[in-house]
């Protein structure tokens, strides 16, 4: 769950805090306000790309931090930053991006990569931006839905794991098989790339521990002076905190003898002294050991502009880099006669392929065994929001696909079906469904494939695109019960779903001093009836709203659009317990 998020610099946004709530929260405010921006904020918390152009104007950096509470994974701060099973945790990211468009993530304290970002955002967040229901018109995004929902994920990464193994060996039989011309010539373009990424000796993650090394190199001086001046502050100088303390704690324990409220102040003095004591051992190491040479930033400057240009050359990214030397050097070994021969490698490409085939054909035989049950689901769930008569469909191909249709999805290829309209008949997704109809196609798929991970946040920009009226009531109620189980945060410009939200956060922009400046309120009672009768009545708002703005939110408990209790995962078979959320609610 997201508890907590900071925003610093970032576009519009000067500074935000928000405190976010268990259950259903949403956003709201005047077109531009700046409610994506907080959205696409999150995004690069969890490993988003970054580029300078998101720093304000006029600041050096921009920073986003957020605190995570996770009930079922724990976080400890060391040399690998692993995510381990464990307790409830509570898990602090943060992510700075430079004005020159250079970034530093942190878990828990410790430096991140933006791969171990990506990996920790899998297990906390799913963000649905403003623009992802326009990828269901892909029917490529069809198949991974229906995985998903039939708990099929991880037979089909062992599927798209022996796709690789067969792609690499076919790649490696065909030049095998060159001729000797072909061969000298490929020969000698490996040396000279593999010689150019083996002279730089590159290591994984080594630019990032330079970009980190550089930020702190650039500004030896200044982070010097400010460890020597807190060190002096707080041990060294005249009237040192640290020396000063022996006062302070006599009036305190003298205070606790006359009103027992001081005495655990009095307990936890110990802990206090080691831990300041702790900061000022630090600060003084941590100041010596800062080379604020020329010398030693210039070399660090050379190195990364070594490694960018091997990058540029060879990347995006440094690990492509390295993967890249590995593949080259296992290419030249073959075509030197060091790997197996053309007829050994023939017998294990036909293992290969035997091994794919039998887990592509148990992932179809499931697939094709989930489909109906998925279809059916997805109708009842759209019934639930004013699509009481759509038909839907998932469409297989119908022979097996022949080797050259296999891909690391499998042997099957499918396209979702449907007709929202009694009597037309099922048509391909892509040609049928208008912008609201797709929005709520996208909002029954969400519930139906997100799984059962405890802790996890849901953020929606803007579902509510193209619906309204009774159609947005619904919604509203759908994404409440999807609130039951997870953490819902979602964007509305919508008066209806808004009503329903069980925290309303009003975002709003305006001018100071000739800038720009984004803020972010929690609203209470009386704040929201006055921002729901604003998203009613626009620029005017009379008695009249204010007085449907308050029936709207007398009304947002009621359950419309269906209960958690109407999705049950497709493997479980039977109704899930109550989430000690929907528990307290009903208490």
């Amino acid at each position: 769950m997201l508890r907590f998020l900071r925003i610093r610099n970032l576009a519009v946004i000067e500074a935000v805090e928000v405190e976010f709530e268990p259950g259903f929260n949403v956003l709201t405010g005047e077109t531009g306000a700046g409610k994506s921006i907080v959205v696409e904020a999150v995004g690069l918390l969890l490993g988003g790309r970054a580029s300078s152009d998101l720093v304000r104007t006029g600041e050096s950096h921009a920073a986003i931090e957020a605190i995570f509470d996770h009930p079922s994974t724990s976080l400890r701060a060391g040399p690998s930053t692993a995510l381990r099973a464990g307790d409830s945790a509570e898990v602090i990211v943060r992510r700075e991006i430079s004005s020159q468009g250079r970034s530093r993530s942190f878990i828990n304290g410790a430096l991140a990569t933006a791969a171990a970002l990506r990996d920790l955002s899998a297990r906390l967040v799913e963000l649905h931006g403003q623009h992802e229901h326009q990828a269901l018109l892909d029917p490529l995004t069809h198949l991974p839905l229906v995985d998903a929902y039939a708990e099929l994920t991880d037979l089909a990464a062992c599927v798209a794991d022996a796709w690789a193994g067969v792609r690499t060996l076919r790649e490696q039989l065909d030049r095998s098989r060159m001729d000797a011309r072909e061969k000298a010539a490929r020969l000698d373009l490996i040396a000279f790339q593999l010689g150019e990424i083996e002279r730089v000796a590159a290591k994984a993650g080594e630019d990032e521990t330079l970009g980190a090394k550089r930020q702190v190199l650039a500004s030896a001086e200044r982070i010097q002076a400010l460890c020597e001046e807190s060190y002096a502050a707080l041990y060294e100088s005249d009237g040192a905190v640290l020396a000063s303390l022996g006062g302070i704690w006599k009036r305190v324990g003298e205070l606790a003898t006359l009103d027992p409220q001081f005495a655990s102040y009095v307990e936890s003095r110990d802990g206090i002294k080691a831990q300041l004591e702790d900061l000022a051992f630090f600060l003084r190491s941590y100041a010596d050991g800062v080379d604020a040479s020329p010398g030693r930033l210039q070399e660090v400057e050379d190195r990364l502009a070594v490694l960018e240009r091997l990058k540029r050359k060879y990347g995006p990214t440094l690990d492509d880099v390295l993967e890249r030397g590995r593949s080259l050097a296992r290419e030249r070994d073959l075509l030197n006669g060091a790997g197996e021969r053309a007829e050994d490698l023939q017998k294990a490409l036909e293992g290969a392929v035997e091994r794919y085939l039998a887990v592509a054909r148990e992932l179809s035989r499931k697939r094709r065994d989930a489909a109906g049950q998925f279809a059916r689901r997805v109708e009842t769930l759209l019934g639930g929001l004013a699509m009481e008569r759509t038909r839907f469909d998932v469409r297989f191909n119908g022979a097996e696909a022949g080797p050259d249709e296999w891909n690391e999805r499998g042997i099957d290829h499918a396209e979702f079906y449907v007709s929202p309209n009694p009597g037309e008949e099922l048509r391909p997704l892509a040609r049928i469904v208008s912008g609201g109809e797709l929005s709520r196609v996208m909002l029954v798929l969400k519930t139906l494939t997100v799984g059962d991970a405890p802790g996890k946040t849901l953020i929606f920009d803007e579902v509510d695109a193209g619906i309204g009226g009774r159609v947005a009531e619904v919604v509203g109620g759908r994404l409440r019960a999807l609130g039951e189980r997870f953490q819902v945060l979602c964007i509305t410009h919508l008066p209806q779903i808004a009503a329903r939200g069980d925290a309303q956060f009003r975002i709003e922009k305006r001018v100071r001093a000739s800038r720009t400046v984004t803020s972010v309120e929690r609203l209470n009672d009386a704040g929201r009836v006055e921002e729901i009768a604003r998203m009613i009545g626009g620029a005017v708002v009379t008695d009249a709203v204010r007085a449907t703005a308050r029936d709207l939110l007398a009304g947002g408990s009621r359950d419309v659009g269906g209960s958690e209790e109407q999705d049950p995962p497709y493997a479980r078979g039977k109704a899930k317990g109550e989430s000690p959320e929907r528990r307290k609610r009903k208490s």
